[in-house]
């Protein structure tokens, strides 16, 4: 049995060549109980191919799968229990019913008689689909059949899903479904592997990313240790009225302040972290009489953490 307090994934050393095309070098990560880790790159990085091995759908060159303790490969049917995989493409019938569909889906899992019924009233019900399980998933949304999808993928109470682009194509309000129910997950303990090529789900939902180009993974880390790699900075900014001069002398000596710049109607701090300087800010403009009209702190976010990495955009 695997430790309880350790990871649910470990992934080491993952190769894959074509031919002479070299898809996935080295990559490796891990993943822990309740931990949402999205994995970006652009397309053709290596991200479909690193998923398929992790899953055991995909023979690998090299390296090692483990998920909740068990190793992973094609023929594993004990490790491929413990994941729910969610792709990019629906994987549902149109000409059944979503209650129908994850009842075929339920018994491939070997799943039966009450407890299938069970855990296919959870499913729609966690994915806001009890209402609508009979009727035809051909006369669903698109974002509804992205929801039923993900209800595929949980039906076995997997320790660890497996999310391929959850949300492409879908409306507004779908999407916004389906992240609040992908952050459910990770507050009941499941393990998830989140990717998308869309920034901002990446910098609400995971708790930590890997940044993975030309099949390696060049940067992993929280929001915060990913900025620290690129040497970024928060910048604080300073609207205001008097001497912005006098200020930003003070301010230049202060703990946790790197670099002040004096702008017309304001100044610009430079911080490692701009919200633990704001005090700083604030105290030292009252010392001085300075009257300030507004701050705002700007955070280098992980499109430019990922810009600065690869020197692509997500989509190239």
């Amino acid at each position: 049995m695997p430790d309880a307090g350790g990871p649910v994934l470990v992934c080491r050393d993952l190769r894959k060549r074509y031919g002479d095309r070299t898809a996935v070098d080295g990559v490796g990560f891990e993943i822990g109980a309740g931990e949402c880790y999205g994995l970006l790159g652009p397309n053709g990085a290596g991200k479909t191919t690193t998923i398929s091995m992790l899953c055991g759908l995909l023979h690998r060159d090299g390296g090692d799968v483990t998920v909740d303790g068990k190793p992973v490969h094609e023929g594993a049917t004990d490790a491929k229990a413990a994941i729910g995989y969610v792709p990019q493409d629906i994987a549902l019938y149109d000409e059944l019913t979503a209650a129908d569909n994850l009842t075929f889906f339920g018994r491939l899992y070997g799943l039966e008689g009450a407890h299938l019924k069970e855990r296919i009233e959870f499913a729609l019900s966690v994915v806001g689909l009890a209402d609508r399980g009979n009727d035809r998933v051909g006369s669903y949304s698109g974002g509804m059949k992205r929801r039923a999808n993900i209800a595929a993928g949980l039906l076995h109470d997997p320790k660890l899903l497996v999310l391929d682009e959850p949300t492409v194509g879908v409306d507004p309000q779908s999407r916004h479904a389906i992240l609040e129910t992908v952050a459910g997950f990770g507050r009941e303990g499941m393990a998830v592997l989140y990717t998308t090529h869309y920034m901002e789900e990446a910098e609400r939902l995971c708790d930590r990313v890997g940044v993975i180009d030309e099949g390696r993974l060049v940067a992993e880390g929280t929001r915060r240790e990913l900025v620290a790699q690129v040497g970024g900075r928060d910048r604080v900014r300073v609207s205001m009225a008097g001497n912005a001069t006098e200020l930003a002398d003070r301010l230049r000596s202060a703990e946790g302040i790197e670099q002040v710049e004096v702008h017309e109607g304001g100044l610009e701090v430079l911080a490692g972290e701009g919200r633990r300087v704001l005090r700083t800010v604030v105290d030292a403009a009252d010392a001085l009489g300075v009257e300030v009209d507004g701050i705002e702190v700007v955070q280098l976010d992980l499109e430019a953490v990922f810009l600065h990495l690869t020197g692509k955009a997500l989509r190239d």
